[in-house]
């Protein structure tokens, strides 16, 4: 909520600068969020002038070249101006060259046409004095003096205070409520309420001609009216604008900003009806029917349900209650009779509406935090006394109070608070008559009690002041600075992450240190990307989770995948020149299970791999490696032997993967994802070229395949011996099942196996190749010689032969 400094000012005035009330404000729970400046940068160079003369422009016809006088003992300044209205012997606001402007350019000498213009002759939005462009100039007063600084005449510089309400403090919506909060903290004196003194109180309960009627009695608690004759419609005093603009509102007209500065002010919305135009000149409020359409303000047609409020005249509804008024009965330049509404409404449903409808306003953002009732007629009495002053309108019958705490007032909240209790709770005592004070200037009646105080809610406070520890909390904010520090008792306590989130953390720092950057992308998706990644119709990953209420079609569905992320990550960096990539990403995916409720869960962990592995350099005589299916099964292999997982790899296609460039990762014998090269379609569906690898797995299984606990295996200081063998195998045989073939034949005495080189071509003929593989055993107790090796040897030869087919190379 944004607060315009003087406005405060005339309801509490602390003699403090705003850089310190908005510490104390913001250590006391009513947190000020920022200082913005309005209006002009600075009040140098805005003065009162008089035009003293007024001629035509000689090479323009929409131009006048002016004469005015800026003040004693300064020369009269010749200012060329376009306004249609200007005239001499105007009183008018002049800028002087060296001004900076509200938009914050600086004003310099100019020639307009050949014709020196030393300043400008301003208008009211040029002074951010109105929410459109003006017409003409403002003309002002004339019994204004040349040369008084405008600062002092007009409204034209002021400090906004932008406060962040917490939504259990609605009467802090409003200036008075801000500065009762800065009264209780400060010690600064309250002004009396604005609603004190009511033009219309003791008018009567009836409205000649008019009727309410309230059946929705449920969700209505209190609807009041006033009806006004012989009103002008016109625009506001500046004042009035200024302060509006100010808090962010734009000033439409007298009545319409009536109506908002009373919001703003009391903190109650109001709406203003056209009485002419109200048909039968009755008023009821009901639940809506389903499907039930009404026109609002804002020029939609809202389709309503049975669980909104509708407000209705004799021609059917003509608001939504609490919301938005209607179009058909809205005042207008011709409207001479108002029907003033200010209403309670349950907060909880209006907020269902608002939401359901998407449609926010002041209004809605206030009564869905529940309005006290008794708050209704004060917003009656400040907006009477605004229509008396500011459209010449008269009152026309009483007021008009339905509903049932019309018929029957809630009754008042007495809560008992201990002495002893605060002391307690803060660990600071606190005067009992320290306490009654703080309370009474937050607008609590307190009376006093044997152990302490028996304090009054008031109705503004009813839905946030419920027990004794809510009244320890409003004597306790204002003295935070004052509570001791101390520590909580741990109890011999440590605090540690579970063994599983160990275990992820543990993958995840696996691939940042090999030159990964983690992302965190959305959980939210949009069910198109089952497209772009080629999913056939009955893959699981295609059952998606859809959102009640998306953000935007973009954002509708929950993911099944963190490819799509991960690719949305990389775009967004290739498009901005950083193309060599290795980004990874670990959060939660979604599968619906038809059936069920509950869609199936688990974390997964994807990595994606663009570009080069390296950037090029001078000293490099080959071109960098691209990133990718090797480059990614590294990654993979790196994450995986971290958690000391038995994995392995199976050739076998994704619809999303380059094919013969995929596989299935496996631990033990069960799937636990995927790597490969994306599939230049899928990749062109990204606005992605060149290199482009990536990986993922279910996090979940992977962890439970991990050695959590690590065994001690003795180091031996006996050398290893190592033997490289060429083994010839059909084109189609993996490498893998090649080692898994010599690693099931090794036994104990072979320590490793690795292929170092492939070779292809006609000294092993068409349709075959040649792996290298070095092949390395060691023993713990001895130094092994070739005739221990040899044996070993001969059944890994016998094991190729067998399992792969493979032969010998010579």
């Amino acid at each position: 909520m944004k607060v315009p400094y003087s406005w405060l000012r005339e309801y509490s005035a602390p003699d403090l600068t705003l850089s310190e009330l908005e510490h104390v404000l913001t250590l006391s729970g009513t947190k000020v969020e920022s200082i913005q400046h309005h209006g002009i940068g600075a009040p140098e160079g805005f003065v009162v002038g008089k035009v003293l003369t007024c001629e035509q422009h000689p090479d323009a016809d929409r131009l006048r070249v002016t004469t005015v006088d800026v003040g004693e003992g300064e020369e009269p300044q010749q200012i060329v101006c376009g306004a249609p209205n200007v005239a001499a012997g105007q009183t008018v606001a002049v800028v002087r060259p060296g001004a900076i402007m509200p938009d914050g350019t600086k004003l310099k000498k100019a020639k307009l046409r050949g014709v020196a213009s030393l300043g400008m002759i301003l208008s009211e939005d040029e002074l951010g004095l109105a929410g459109e462009r003006a017409g003409g100039i403002m003309v002002l007063d004339d019994d204004l003096v040349a040369g008084t600084p405008l600062v002092d005449v007009l409204p034209v510089f002021d400090e906004v205070i932008e406060f962040e309400i917490t939504p259990n403090r609605p009467d802090c919506l409003g200036v008075y409520g801000i500065a009762r909060e800065v009264h209780a903290a400060t010690g600064a004196a309250l002004a009396p309420a604005p609603w004190a003194d009511d033009s219309a109180a003791g008018s009567g309960s009836e409205i000649p001609g008019v009727t309410i009627n309230v059946e929705a009695p449920e969700l209505n608690p209190r609807f009041t009216a006033r009806a006004f004759e012989n009103v002008t419609i016109g625009p506001s005093p500046i004042w009035l604008k200024a302060r509006l603009l100010a808090a962010g509102m734009r000033p439409i007209s007298n009545v319409v900003d009536i109506t908002n500065y009373t919001m703003l002010l009391t903190g109650h919305p109001l709406h203003a009806f056209d009485l002419d135009e109200v048909a039968g000149a009755t008023l009821t409020i009901r639940r809506a029917h389903d499907g039930e359409q009404v026109d609002t303000l804002d020029g939609q047609t809202r389709t309503l349900d049975a669980d909104m409020v509708v407000i209705e005249d004799a021609e059917g509804p003509t608001s939504i209650a609490g919301v938005m008024g209607g179009a058909r009965s809205e005042v207008s330049e011709t409207t001479t009779r108002v029907l003033m509404e200010v209403a309670t409404w349950v907060g909880d449903n209006i907020q269902r509406t608002s939401n359901k409808l998407a449609l926010r306003s002041e209004a809605s953002g206030r009564n869905e935090k529940g309005l006290a009732p008794e708050q209704a007629l004060e917003a009656q009495a400040v907006a009477t006394g605004l229509m008396l002053e500011l459209t010449g309108a008269t009152v026309l019958g009483g007021t008009i109070d339905a509903g049932p705490f019309a018929a029957d007032p809630w009754p008042e909240v007495t809560l008992r608070l201990r002495e002893a209790r605060v002391e307690g709770i803060l660990g600071l005592a606190i005067p009992r008559a320290e306490q009654a004070a703080t309370l009474t200037a937050l607008g609590f009646g307190v009376a006093d009690a044997p152990d302490g105080l028996d304090v009054t809610v008031p109705g503004f406070r009813r839905n946030d002041v419920t027990r004794e520890a809510d009244l320890v909390e409003e004597v306790g904010r204002f003295d935070l600075d004052k509570l001791p520090a101390t520590l909580p008792k741990r109890r011999g306590t440590a605090g540690r992450m579970p063994l599983d989130a160990r275990l992820r953390r543990r993958a995840v720092d696996a691939l940042i240190g090999r030159g990964a950057y983690e992302i965190v992308g959305w959980s939210f998706t949009e069910p198109g990307v089952a497209d772009k990644l080629r999913l056939p119709e009955g893959d699981p990953r295609r059952s998606f989770v859809a959102l009640q209420n998306p953000m935007s079609e973009d954002h509708s569905v929950l993911r099944t995948t963190v490819l799509g992320s991960l690719l949305d990550a990389t775009r967004f960096n290739v498009a901005r020149g950083n193309a060599d990539l290795r980004l990874i990403e670990q959060g939660a995916v979604y599968v619906a299970r038809e059936g069920e409720q509950l869609p199936h869960e688990h974390r997964a962990l994807g990595a994606v791999l663009h570009g080069r592995s390296s950037a090029p350099s001078w000293g490099d005589e080959r071109a960098p490696r691209p990133l990718d299916f090797f480059a990614a099964k590294g990654l993979l292999a790196a994450t995986l032997d971290a958690l000391r997982v038995d994995w392995s790899v199976r050739a076998e296609a994704q619809p999303f993967l380059h094919p013969g460039r995929s596989a299935t990762v496996l631990a033990g014998d069960e799937v636990v994802g995927w790597v490969g090269e994306v599939h230049p379609l899928v990749a062109r569906a990204w606005e992605l070229e060149g290199a482009l690898a990536a990986f993922e797995l279910d996090l979940d299984r992977v962890v439970a395949h991990a050695v959590a606990v690590p065994y001690f295996r003795d180091l031996t200081s006996f050398p290893p011996v190592r033997q490289d063998l060429a083994v010839i195998v059909a084109e189609d045989v993996a490498a893998d099942d090649v080692l898994r073939a010599v690693r099931g034949a090794g036994g104990k005495l072979l320590d490793g196996v690795r292929v170092f080189d492939v070779y292809r071509g006609a000294q092993v003929g068409e349709g075959r190749k040649s792996l290298a593989l070095a092949l390395t055993f060691q023993a713990p107790d001895r130094t092994l010689s070739d005739e221990d090796v040899a044996p070993v040897r001969d059944k890994v030869v016998a094991a190729l032969a067998k399992h792969v087919g493979g032969e010998l190379r010579g």
